[in-house]
């Protein structure tokens, strides 16, 4: 089931990429392995690689500055943290970097290959899928394919994961979410654990739509999740 995707793992501890690089070929992945930042480097740059498996915490260099520098250089391959951290900030900072997924040392070695599997099939979506439309809610704009935001006349700036969770909230205007349908939906898995990291980027979001709009767009439902709904439109 893996047509023959090709895997980096980018791991210090000899014994972890040893197991990982076991399991992905036996799953019948391409599997190499790094073990320093300049190492991940260089494989990733003279390599084709569909996933990155990359551990934050490496030596010479961080996980997160490899993440950086990788998507200065490519956006469209899957990265998947590995950390020993359990801190929501940790987390977040490498989402906001464009990390596709993280996970949580220590992890099952069936959970992480249900994230690949999830982090390939969104990666292998045609982009025809994407057309030239905006998405319109209130006085509230987007455009998937320039990845455009507007809140009437006022140009939004959003990172490509706030981006995606505003696309979410646009497809389902008035439906209350939950957390986990935002997570499975938006991070691309059906995830068991934390929900916090849609707290915080809901909050990055509306801080930048709503602002200091009277007519806020983005509502909490107290004990469930989030809600898109026009207040004035409730008045009329």
């Amino acid at each position: 089931m893996s047509d023959n995707a090709s895997i980096l793992i980018v791991e210090d501890e000899d014994k972890i990429a040893r197991v990982l690089e076991l399991e992905l070929s036996f799953e019948g992945y391409t599997v190499d392995k790094a073990s320093s930042g300049y190492e991940a480097i260089e494989k990733f740059r003279t390599e084709k690689w569909d996933v990155v498996l990359l551990d934050i915490m490496l030596p010479e260099m961080s996980g997160i500055e490899i993440l950086r520098r990788i998507r200065k250089e490519n956006e469209q391959v899957a990265v998947i943290l590995l950390t020993a951290k359990d801190s929501i900030e940790d987390k977040v900072t490498g989402l906001d970097l464009g990390a596709n997924d993280y996970m949580t040392k220590p992890f099952q070695i069936e959970e992480l290959l249900a994230r690949i599997r999830a982090a390939l099939r969104l990666k292998q979506k045609p982009n025809n899928e994407i057309d030239d439309q905006w998405l319109v809610f209130s006085d509230l704009k987007l455009n998937e394919s320039t990845r455009e935001v507007y809140r009437g006349d006022r140009l939004i700036e959003l990172t490509p994961r706030e981006f995606d969770l505003l696309v979410y909230f646009m497809n389902n205007p008035r439906h209350v979410l939950t957390r986990e349908q935002i997570l499975e939906t938006v991070w691309g898995f059906d995830y068991y654990g934390e929900t916090n990291v849609v707290d915080v980027y809901v909050r990055y979001v509306r801080k930048k739509v709503d602002g200091e709009q009277d007519n806020k767009l983005i509502n909490t439902v107290r004990g469930v999740g989030y809600v898109m709904k026009d207040a004035y439109e409730s008045k009329k």
